[in-house]
């Protein structure tokens, strides 16, 4: 595929029952039943646990409040308010946040249960990712682009259960994907509209809730996998390429993957249901975000409440010379991986990408106009290779936004409540709230001064229970490419 940047392309080639069943809630002052598996990561588990003295950012894109006091009863956040004017109660365990913020869980809505490894072969993490999710303060993900639904659906049913610790899983079904040439691959290449129906029927009554569609469906596999969909009450994500954004949003599309580098509809001559083969830097190199084509798409996507995933972390990989080092990636990759992504990111700072870290500038500027004119923003790390990991990517993603233009609080709202919203779980997820479940991120430092302390997760509340990120992070070193 040549119409995405080259780290997708890679990507490519490498390849690359109810929505989140309900935990119940645990009535105040009764134990929890936590598995030996998941209880050696617990730092918090009290009936009542009162965090005081913190910053939040709430996930609605108002401005950071200082000195609040959050109440957790069970698994609900039951009280939010100013220090000294919420209540404690007296059996509450009390934790002093003083220097340190709170964020509602990230929702992660472009995420993986597998990793590119480096000899091509893809391999699944399901030891390692969900942990190094939780980790890095990823409560819920969806898993978009599934190489395995029957492994992420049985991973999901342990996570749920308690026997394995983990964000909660929203499991796509397999790609569906049109012709996919020679070799054997993950994708099952679809025979037609029937076809299309036949594998969604199919998945959904196995408990998917969403499907992903890829590069080379055509428009009439598409329409009917959506048509099928909504029919069983699930919906469709795509990551596009044969299909325009503009085609898509009237076959009904639900959400739309990446943005700006993925729609072609803006290819000179482009072939309808073909890929185009031009190069793609020289394509949106000469876009104007503010023009008249890209704006059309941009309109017909918001009143179509059609919701778009940035996955800024990915695509700055073709922007090499601007990618940070991050150790924290090669501690958790294994030995072999990450001698070959040191490598990839000794070699970064010399790499002669001017046009690519253009293009990489006006896909920023495409998602800020998208939201600016009333589009639904989420994001996830697609973390499917080299540097793009589970959690960091998710992390990286947010000092990306801000750095796109938004602001931190807004960055906060793209990755929590914006996700949730568009998983359909608005009323349970996504802000600090009273009535909300209790997930939630605990960081030191204030993220809304300097982004980098997004980095710094302490403790990660999911539905009330406290998990340690040292803990969770440091199980993993040596294991990411492996298992």
């Amino acid at each position: 595929m040549r119409v995405v940047p080259n780290v997708l392309t890679l990507c490519a080639a490498l390849l690359v029952p109810m929505l989140l069943a309900s935990q119940q809630a645990t009535p105040a002052g009764q134990p929890r039943t936590i598995a030996a598996a998941v209880r050696q990561f617990v730092s918090v588990d009290a009936p009542v646990v009162v965090l005081t003295h913190a910053r939040v950012v709430d996930g609605t894109g108002r401005a950071s409040r200082d000195d609040q006091t959050i109440v957790i009863t069970g698994d609900r956040i039951t009280a939010v308010g100013a220090s000294g004017t919420v209540p404690v109660p007296v059996e509450a365990q009390v934790i002093d946040l003083t220097g340190h913020t709170v964020i509602p869980g990230i929702v992660g809505i472009h995420d993986h249960m597998y990793y590119s490894s480096v000899n091509g072969s893809l391999r699944p993490m399901l030891t390692s990712y969900p942990k190094l999710f939780l980790g890095a303060g990823i409560t819920t993900i969806r898993t978009t682009g599934s190489a395995d639904s029957y492994l992420e659906l049985n991973l999901k049913g342990a996570i749920d259960r308690g026997e394995l610790v983990g964000p909660n899983v929203v499991v796509t079904g397999p790609y569906l994907q049109g012709p996919i040439g020679s070799g054997v691959g993950i994708m099952h290449p679809l025979r037609g509209a029937d076809d299309a129906r036949r594998v969604v029927r199919y998945w959904a009554e196995e408990g998917v809730t969403w499907f992903k569609a890829y590069t080379t469906i055509s428009r009439a596999e598409l329409g009917a996998a959506i048509d099928e969909a909504h029919k069983r009450g699930v919906k469709v994500t795509a990551h596009l390429c044969s299909v325009g954004f503009r085609e898509a949003v009237a076959l009904g599309i639900d959400n739309l993957e990446h943005g700006f580098l993925t729609n072609t509809e803006w290819y000179p001559g482009k072939e309808k249901d073909k890929c185009p083969t031009a190069s793609d830097s020289a394509v949106f190199a000469g876009l104007d975000v503010n023009g008249a084509d890209v704006q059309r798409t941009i309109r017909e996507m918001v009143a179509a409440n059609v919701a778009m995933t940035s996955t800024l972390a990915v695509f700055e990989l073709s922007s090499p010379s601007r990618v940070p080092r991050d150790q924290r990636v090669l501690d958790a990759l294994h030995p072999d991986v990450a001698k070959v992504v040191g490598g990839w990111y000794d070699r970064a700072a010399s790499q002669q990408d001017s046009v690519a870290r253009q293009v990489f500038r006006k896909h920023m500027e495409f998602e800020r106009a998208f939201a600016t004119a009333g589009g639904m923003l989420a994001a996830g790390s697609d973390p499917c290779c080299l540097s793009a990991i589970a959690g960091y990517a998710d992390q990286r993603n947010f000092e990306l936004l801000v750095e796109a233009g938004f602001s931190p609080e807004q960055a906060v709202q793209v990755m929590t409540a914006n996700g949730a919203k568009v998983l359909g779980l608005q009323d349970r997820i996504g802000t600090v709230a009273a009535g909300k479940q209790a997930d939630l991120v605990v960081l030191k430092g204030d993220p809304t001064r300097t982004p980098g302390d997004i980095r710094n997760v302490v403790t990660v509340f999911r539905a009330g229970v406290g998990y340690d990120s040292a803990k969770l992070t440091a199980s993993v070193k040596g294991m990411i490419g492996i298992k």
